[in-house]
């Protein structure tokens, strides 16, 4: 099943979520009456044309349980907001009751995402999050076929360290980014830069394999990664942590500095610190400290931290997760603060 497939579904498992909220869903005051879904929407931009905080779109959707798949949304769906017993709903305009189970069959594949797939679609299998030691150990290219320097799709490489029990499929990737701890510095691990796909055709020492899916060229040194099979496919499930989370934006894929809506960014806190997949995470603009100037300049004195933007975890290592920034309301910046909304 492809990867679109499977966000598809998850579309549907997501609707399907409810939590007993702990204060009323605040509608955005510029709100439509009815919208119609037009190929290119998000279920968070959708959501975000009715309410305050998108994520919270499943505690107020109205489910008709005699429809076939009622929870996915198609392009050209019109969704309604209604009031029950005084309470904000929304629903597909249209389908109530009175309307025959089988109405209409559309392909999965067309259901309206609750993400930008493309936006995260390379960050599922890699970049990866690994120690030094991990990446020292890893098995490594050592030379290409017919003396080349470098490699790419369709040529040789020889690699050492794979084993008799070495599997077939392997990822090339190159260190990248030290990822440190935004308050203490600590290192927590590296970003494993993806290259290329590879096959084993040979094993020994060294051991041969297929280049293929070259993102750049392959050198000399590049490790390889066992290919995860089928790829990290999770479904989403939007939520605020239940536990007070605070850490920093602590890098951005190809070196960018100025960070926008749509951006995947790493931030310092992972499974160890309670972060799950789905999480949706408050970004500050971190507080200058500045000179009081009545006060001769000897005094400093910290701005207060200004919301700047949201994002939604979407893959989480030990210490360290990757998340997609879906709101920004200005620019976003490495360091900058991510905490429970």
């Amino acid at each position: 099943m492809d990867l679109k497939k499977v966000i598809g579904l998850a579309v549907g498992v997501f609707l399907c979520w409810n939590v007993a909220a702990n204060n009323e869903v605040e509608l955005n005051p510029s709100h439509p009456d009815e919208y119609m879904v037009i190929k290119g929407d998000t279920l968070w931009d959708i959501s975000a044309r009715f309410l305050r905080t998108p994520w919270r779109w499943p505690d107020i959707w109205q489910v008709n349980e005699q429809i076939e798949n009622p929870h996915l949304i198609y392009p050209g769906d019109v969704i309604e907001l209604a009031f029950v017993d005084g309470k904000p709903v929304l629903r597909l305009k249209g389908r109530d009751k009175r309307l025959s189970p089988a109405i209409r069959r559309l392909s999965i594949d067309e259901a309206i995402p609750m993400i930008p797939v493309d936006a995260i679609a390379a960050f599922l299998n890699s970049p990866r999050v690994m120690t030094e030691d991990e990446f020292n150990s890893a098995p490594y290219v050592v030379a290409f076929e017919d003396t080349h320097i470098l490699g790419s799709a369709n040529y040789k490489a020889y690699v050492r360290s794979l084993d008799e029990n070495a599997a077939t499929g392997y990822s090339v990737v190159r260190q990248g980014e030290e990822y440190k701890d935004g308050e203490t510095g600590e290192s927590l691990g590296f970003e494993s830069i993806f290259i290329a796909e590879s096959a084993v055709e040979r094993l020994g020492d060294p051991a041969t394999v297929m280049l293929s899916k070259t993102t750049r060229e392959v050198r000399k040194g590049d490790r390889l990664l066992v290919t995860l099979e089928g790829g990290v496919i999770q479904n989403y499930y939007p939520h605020v942590p239940t536990a007070e989370i605070k850490g920093r934006i602590i890098g951005a894929p190809d070196g960018i500095i100025q960070i926008a809506k749509f951006d995947v960014v790493a931030i310092d806190r992972g499974q160890q610190d309670g972060v799950e997949v789905g999480h949706v995470l408050q970004i500050d603009q971190a507080g200058e400290n500045i000179r009081d100037v009545v006060a001769g300049g000897a005094e400093k004195v910290k701005l207060p931290d200004e919301k700047s933007g949201v994002l939604m975890v979407f893959r989480v290592f030990e210490r360290v997760s990757y998340g997609l920034v879906m709101e920004g309301r200005r620019v976003i910046h490495r360091l900058d603060v991510v905490r429970t909304p």
